[in-house]
């Protein structure tokens, strides 16, 4: 399927992943998140799903308003968590005629959130294997799995995991996008142990500007992405400083982003947690400028 072409100057694809609002503020500030960062033209924006349906419907409406009031691509997130398999295969049929044809297909988290015990149904799709082969029986959508640099916390070791992975493409995954990480020689080093496995799908690099370090130290912990010593030094001593906090944040993932571009990596997948700035800012640094193709549609009309 066709990516959007990267801007001129940058060479570079994003993508950004944002997560459905639980009230009216946050709704307001979402938007204003995707309209900031619409127009860098990103390859599709994606839209979490909570366990067990708690944001299900404000996914979807979410999903629907960025198609009819925007020229983005949308990538609804769905898992396997507390549903049947009857359940997902009508939130597909439901998705499908909004006219969403990318999915973000996963597991999910256990059902007291990341860290938690997993547990299927039986009646469910047990994994993410079966659920993108689900999601393939029923139409050709470009689908994009989770893929685990450091491991998933629950795999006993890589071999297992990738094995995982390559179930997942064999079915019809056509990208895999990676847990975050901060040491880029950690994830070339899985990249390297993918392609041996025979796993030739596009594996695009997962990447958290950091907000908070204190919030992203602890997320870490529990999804078993380490914390390089020298990423703590840089943040150390800016705990009441938000100001200086932000700049180095963007520098931090800056830097990160230009050595894997140095490595030959090209996509990129922001996990912006609804804030806009400091993802602009650091696409900003990366040589993106705003164009105007995907642009709200209200702005495009006027224009």
């Amino acid at each position: 399927m066709s990516q959007t072409p990267p801007l001129a100057g940058s060479g570079l694809r994003v993508s950004f992943e944002f997560f459905p609002p639980k009230t009216e503020k946050m709704e307001e500030n979402l938007w204003r998140s995707i309209e900031r960062l619409a127009p860098l033209g990103p390859s599709f924006v994606s839209v979490t799903y909570g366990a067990g349906g708690s944001t299900r419907e404000r996914t979807h409406q979410t999903i629907e308003r960025i198609l009819k009031e925007t020229t983005l691509t949308p990538a609804a997130h769905l898992t396997c968590v507390d549903a049947s398999r009857e359940e997902v295969d009508e939130v597909v049929r439901q998705y499908w005629e909004t006219g969403v044809r990318h999915f973000v297909a996963l597991r999910g988290d256990g059902q007291n959130g990341v860290g938690g015990k997993y547990v299927p149904r039986e009646d469910g799709y047990r994994n993410a294997v079966e659920l993108v082969a689900g999601l393939k029986a029923f139409a050709d959508f470009e689908i994009s799995v989770a893929a685990y640099p450091e491991k998933h916390p629950e795999s006993p070791d890589f071999a297992t995991d990738i094995d995982l992975l390559k179930r997942k493409v064999d079915n019809g995954a056509t990208r895999a996008i990676t847990q975050f990480f901060f040491d880029n020689d950690v994830f070339e080093r899985y990249v390297e142990r993918v392609r041996r496995a025979g796993i030739y799908i596009p594996i695009v690099p997962g990447i958290v500007p950091i907000h908070d370090f204190v919030k992203v130290a602890r997320f870490s912990n529990a999804t078993g992405a380490k914390i390089p010593s020298w990423l703590a030094e840089r943040f150390d001593g800016l705990e009441e400083d938000p100001q200086t906090r932000s700049h180095v944040a963007a520098a931090v993932c800056a830097e990160q982003v230009l050595d894997l571009q140095k490595r030959g990596l090209s996509d990129f997948h922001f996990y912006t947690m609804n804030r806009a700035d400091l993802v602009y800012s650091i696409c900003h640094i990366l040589g993106m400028r705003a164009g105007t193709a995907a642009a709200p549609k209200s702005e495009a009309a006027a224009a």
